[in-house]
């Protein structure tokens, strides 16, 4: 055992003798491809069902309650998930378009909720009182039901 502790020591790794490697596959997206509508796509995983691909064909198709926070999860994702494929699809004009809608969606429904149910977090400018410490916080789920 303390040859063992030796041959590790100085942070470099070593793969045992017979470690099976991974076969990685990424799939080549093409252009303007099919998508799914953002909140499927939250549930999903992709926006696109063409890397729409799950482990073991387990399939979450669980939905989730329609509420303003799970709204703004679903577009942020769709942000998020357009800004990926705009890295390396530059001149898709649609998914550009789609892209910048679902970012004013995103930022007037955040507005609203910040009206609604306060602060995001501490970064989000409000009038009045200093208010993030007030209850319910975004995360706490049982407590924004409603919200």
């Amino acid at each position: 055992m303390e040859d063992r502790k030796k041959e590790y020591s100085g942070g470099k790794g070593r793969l045992p003798a017979m470690a099976p490697l991974a076969n990685p596959y990424v799939p080549f997206q093409l252009e303007d491809p099919p998508m799914y509508e953002s909140r499927k796509g939250l549930v999903r995983g992709t926006l696109y069902p063409g890397l729409d691909l799950p482990f073991k064909g387990m399939v979450n198709r669980k939905e989730r309650n329609i509420t303003p926070k799970t709204e703004l999860q679903a577009l942020a994702f769709a942000v998020n998930e357009l800004a990926l494929y705009l890295d390396t699809h530059r001149e898709d004009t649609r998914a550009l378009e789609l892209y910048r809608e679902y970012q004013k969606l995103y930022h007037q429904c955040r507005q609203e909720y910040t009206e609604h149910c306060g602060p995001m977090s501490h970064r989000t400018p409000t009038e009045g009182a200093y208010r993030w410490l007030d209850d319910p916080w975004p995360w706490e789920y049982c407590a924004n039901k409603e919200a």
